[in-house]
């Protein structure tokens, strides 16, 4: 327990709350872009031990959340269709989309198989060779890579009942996307650890060159959050916002190299819909052409109903920091874990979900 206990000792935890109330002599906004974050700073009650001056939002870093009902509606009209088989993470299954879900259409006798990898996805390729097997493919730069590779052993080993529905997202361009909103006026950003692993700190350069906000990237224990906080107090107080890493131990400046070559060498950069903030450009992956036969998309085009969104779900106010889980007036009544309304309840990193389970006053 070594390496985890010496990111959770008390002792050093007091220290840094006195730093950052003896350091914050005025009004700070943070928002941390990563779920992970958001359900470590309920669990812990961070919000509770930092001072009035700081607060905390939730911004667009649960990749369930952040996916679009039109897409949600594609996965969904992809598992009706003859002879598929899809593959998916298990939180996605009870995602609502304008009409039905993932469970709903597996109940309906949709063959709909949750796996823990894309690996998993392949080998039911290899299995099945008379069906059609496509892989969900939803997450930020994290999942981007071993997604990249999937298809690269795809075409090595000629698996060619095997495709993705790509609804890869990136985090910089919708960072800038939310700034350039103006809804609300960023502080700091606690920005996301398990992506930057991959893509590094110099992506985020652009936030404080060009708005002004600090920003640090975060481990997920509550030291490193702490501080995380601590730095970007002492950044704001000092009028000198910049990029620094907290999480050395996993973040390197230049990200993984390796990784990143797989997600260049597969995908391009193109539009992606977010929910709460819409068509969002060059914040998505594509298939490039040489690998688009592996694209769901081209493979089964498919007519899509209209687009609806659940009444009274503020999910994407929430993911643009706009709103509190708090504010909405489904939360914990006909909004629970249980039978969600909006995905922000459904993902184990929502924040409609972290507030549910850890928020004891729901502030």
């Amino acid at each position: 327990m070594r390496f985890i206990d010496e990111y959770r000792d008390a002792e050093l935890g007091k220290k840094l709350v006195a730093r950052i109330q003896q350091l914050s002599t005025r009004p700070a906004r943070l928002m941390e872009f990563c779920g992970g974050h958001t359900v470590a700073i309920m669990r812990n009650g961070i919000r509770q031990l930092l001072p009035p001056t700081v607060e905390m939002l939730s911004g667009p870093g649960c990749p369930v959340c952040v996916t679009a009902n039109v897409d949600i509606d594609r996965a969904i009209a992809l598992a009706r269709l003859p002879n598929v088989i899809i593959t998916t993470f298990g939180d996605m299954m009870k995602v609502p989309g304008s009409y039905s879900s993932l469970q709903q259409a597996r109940a309906e006798q949709a063959d709909i198989r949750i796996v823990y990898s894309t690996q998993d996805a392949l080998q039911i390729a290899r299995d099945n060779p008379s069906r059609s097997i496509i892989f969900i493919g939803i997450g930020f730069e994290t999942t981007a890579p071993t997604i990249a590779a999937s298809i690269l052993q795809a075409a090595e080993e000629r698996i060619d009942n095997f495709c993705v529905l790509c609804l890869l997202k990136l985090c910089p361009p919708v960072m800038k996307s939310l700034l350039d909103l103006g809804e609300i006026k960023l502080d700091g950003i606690v920005c996301p650890g398990h992506v930057s692993v991959i893509i590094g700190s110099y992506p985020y350069e652009f936030i404080p060159r060009d708005y002004g906000v600090a920003c640090v990237v975060s481990g997920f224990e509550p030291l490193d959050i702490l501080l995380s906080v601590a730095m970007l107090i002492e950044q704001i107080e000092n009028g000198k916002p910049r990029v620094e890493i907290a999480y050395r131990r996993g973040v390197k400046p230049e990200g993984n190299r390796k990784a990143l070559e797989l997600m260049s060498e597969v995908f391009q950069v193109g539009g992606a819909d977010w929910r709460g903030l819409g068509a969002v450009p060059a914040s998505g992956l594509r298939l490039r052409k040489e690998y688009q036969r592996f694209d769901a998309e081209q493979a089964f085009p498919i007519t899509l109903e209209p687009v609806r969104e659940a009444k009274g779900c503020i999910c994407g106010d929430i993911l643009r920091g706009v709103k509190i889980p708090a504010d909405c007036k489904l939360f914990g009544k006909a909004c629970v874990p249980e039978h969600p309304v909006g995905p922000c309840m459904v993902s184990s990193e929502g924040a409609c979900a972290a507030y549910y389970q850890y928020g004891a006053d729901y502030g």
